[in-house]
């Protein structure tokens, strides 16, 4: 028997040198098998001629039809036109770079084959630069029977390169050297086609096959590698929840003491929906396994007190709790929360962010070290090698999308160095829509907070053309005037920090300037921590009116007399972004307004966007909407996407997928363990480091 086509080495392949091998890399191409895997793009027909008048803009075909006419034509750019006909209608071709003898060739042709793309021109339907022959009167097109593979390219690589290697190793490709993975019992539950022959199809389609469908992604033999790869997603992320449950962590049976006291001393109650979610979360604790809960809850719906409910529970059973968020002025924000909360309750708390130096660091580490500080605030400073915790049983994590699966990995390591494994607490005010919570975060237990607290109000959101400015303008002095507070948040398309701070120092002063009366304050990611927390609390302390930043302030500023918000550039940002920037507004009980003040002209992604943020206030409809338009990696951000880099699989696209991917799941877990690591291996060879979160 053959070896598996898993192993054997692509240079096996004729005309692949150490050159051409290198080529392929970096397309991720190392085995005869990755290039089985390596699918088309697209495909062209070639195997029909269409006639003219059936062509509509935008297809590729094969036309055929007698030359009436060829001539130079002078406009922006000189150009050979030749019009050719058939019995339904007229054609051009238009060629920019043509030679003397091409344009004899074509006149002297009686009868020409073309292939190309369907462009509208000055003459009506046009080819740019056709692939064409001249043909005999009774010379008709035969021998193609399938459609011809367009595959990802890379430089250096042509496509009559990449489909011969792949003609080779379709050749290799038997049921005996590629694997087949999936058992019977889940190919008959689910109608799946084998997947050799699913290969074998979608690198060959025959003649006749429905192109739209194909274009579409909805072929049996797509859905058949979709259903695949998505599988192996799913049992990697299963594989970390079953492995979760066999370790140990501390049993946290009961919410204690300390729970009670933390709520007394608030001046309101939890809402139900916060009561509901800490009863989950406490559940999950006493079993004695690591907990791994997601909680999401909209913008202020309050998913920091079930932080600090969870915590209390953890620090009166003796151990020590991390707070973990991505920016410094959130941390920050927590760090405040957590110390106006425990201090009075005799609970120390420390921080630690990468910009605390010498003295103040060495003592910050020595209370974490030590068990003195029972609650450690940070951001990603917390995972370096000389924090050391001792004893961390619960790590809660806010905006986990923000961090990546191995940042979470880090976090756990420092649990275990008292002999246990962490409980897990992730929260999201990005509400994350089903297809990417059954997918991106299979692995965790899910509780919604879907209630807000008492006296919120809603938040009406209008869309302005930056024409109307200094309406803006005025509107930002009317309430101010009348003692409310404001936002004025500027944003860049480029990824600089020191750009974006730029914008807002300059916006900050032109709005001084046309805002004399009022007191304009500014924030940004480049301010010293300290000072930004001065800015922070004179603008929470009503001393700045109007309070210009960057999306710095995009998640747990909480000042309730802030009324109206300004976002520039809306369409620059997801709207996941501009539902939590809307969302530091409408905390108090004074109607709140959010301006979207976009620069026209506004493009047709853009429109949608800002439609949507003006129609919908409810955070899990507005994430659909951004999946939808910006597609899974976007949303998650890079860092998380190490579990959605899909070679296959469209997660928009095979949502409907995923009930039955998960079904079949938990049949391979439970009946077929061992075909569990060959899918791993196969569609996840170097995400091992994944496998074991």
């Amino acid at each position: 028997m053959q070896t598996g086509l898993d192993t054997q080495d692509i240079k096996e392949l004729k005309g692949v040198g150490g050159a051409m091998a290198d080529k392929l890399a970096k397309l991720h191409l190392h085995t005869v098998q990755d290039l089985l895997f390596h699918l088309p793009i697209r495909y062209q027909d070639r195997t029909t001629v269409v006639p003219i008048g059936q062509l509509r803009f935008g297809d590729e075909a094969v036309i055929e039809g007698k030359v009436i006419g060829c001539e130079i034509k002078m406009g922006k750019r000189r150009s050979l036109i030749c019009r050719v006909k058939d019995m339904t209608g007229t054609l051009s071709l238009r060629f920019f770079h043509f030679s003397a003898a091409q344009k004899k060739q074509l006149e002297n042709s009686e009868k020409v084959r073309c292939f190309g793309e369907i462009r509208r021109g000055s003459t009506g339907f046009e080819m740019y630069h056709p692939e064409y022959s001249s043909i005999e009167e009774d010379d008709t097109l035969s021998g193609q029977q399938q459609l011809t593979p367009i595959y990802p390219l890379t430089d250096g690589l042509t496509q009559n390169k990449i489909r011969g290697l792949c003609e080779q190793a379709l050749e290799r490709l038997t049921p005996f050297n590629l694997q087949e993975w999936l058992p019977d019992a889940i190919l008959n539950q689910f109608s799946l086609p084998a997947l050799a022959e699913a290969i074998q199809f979608l690198h060959h389609p025959d003649k006749g096959v429905n192109l739209a469908q194909l274009k579409a992604g909805a072929h049996p033999a797509q859905y058949r590698l979709s259903f695949e790869e998505l599988l192996a997603h799913q049992l990697s992320l299963i594989g970390k929840r079953i492995k979760a449950k066999e370790d140990k962590a501390i049993a946290v049976t009961e919410a204690g003491n300390l729970t009670q006291q933390l709520l007394d001393q608030l001046p309101f109650s939890p809402t139900g929906a916060q009561s509901r979610v800490f009863s989950e979360v406490l559940a999950d604790m006493s079993s004695g396994h690591p907990m791994l809960r997601l909680v999401q809850g909209d913008v202020g719906s309050g998913k920091t007190l079930v932080a600090g409910m969870t915590a209390a529970a953890v620090v009166q059973k003796g151990y020590q709790v991390a707070i973990m968020a991505p920016t410094e002025i959130l941390a920050e924000q927590h760090y405040l929360n957590f110390k106006n909360w425990f201090e009075p309750l005799d609970v120390p708390i420390a921080w630690m962010i990468g910009k605390l130096k010498g003295k103040q660091r060495d003592a910050e580490l020595l209370k974490i070290k030590s068990g003195e500080a029972k609650i450690v605030v940070g951001t990603h400073a917390l995972f370096q090698d000389t924090v050391t915790f001792h004893n961390l049983a619960l790590a809660i994590i806010d905006e986990q999308h923000r961090f990546g699966v191995h940042q979470r990995m880090a976090l756990r390591e420092k649990g275990l160095q008292a002999g246990f494994q962490p409980h897990q607490l992730i929260m999201t005010a990005t509400p994350i829509p089903r297809t990417l919570a059954m997918s991106a975060y299979a692995d965790l237990d899910c509780s919604i907070i879907d209630e807000l607290p008492p006296g919120r109000t809603p938040i009406n959101t209008i869309v302005v053309s930056d024409q109307r400015r200094p309406e803006v303008i005025d509107r930002v002095r009317n309430a101010c005037t009348e003692g409310r507070q404001a936002y004025w948040v500027c944003t860049l398309i480029e990824e600089s920090e020191a750009l974006q701070c730029q914008a807002a120092e300059d916006t900050a002063l032109l709005l001084q300037e046309q805002l004399t009366n009022l007191k304009v304050g500014l924030v940004h990611g480049r301010l010293k921590a300290q000072e930004k927390a001065d800015i922070m609390a004179l603008f929470k302390a009503g001393e700045i009116d109007l309070l210009v930043a960057t999306t710095v302030i995009e998640v747990g500023v909480d000042v309730p007399n802030s009324s109206l918000m300004v976002i520039e550039n809306p369409e620059r940002l997801g709207l996941a972004q501009l539902h939590q920037l809307r969302g530091r507004v409408g905390r108090g009980t004074t109607a709140s307004h959010c301006v979207l003040l976009y620069k026209a002209p506004l493009g047709q992604q853009g429109k949608e966007r800002l439609s949507t943020m003006r129609e919908h206030t409810d955070g899990f409809k507005i994430a659909e909407k951004d999946l939808e338009l910006r597609g899974p990696g976007e949303l998650l951000g890079t860092r998380q996407t190490g579990l959605l880099e899909f070679k296959v699989a469209d997660l928009q696209r095979d949502k409907g997928l995923l009930t039955d991917v998960q079904s079949a799941a938990l049949l391979l877990y439970q009946s077929y363990p061992q075909h569990v690591s060959p899918l791993l291996q196969r569609w996840l060879p170097n995400q091992s480091q994944y496998l074991n979160v």
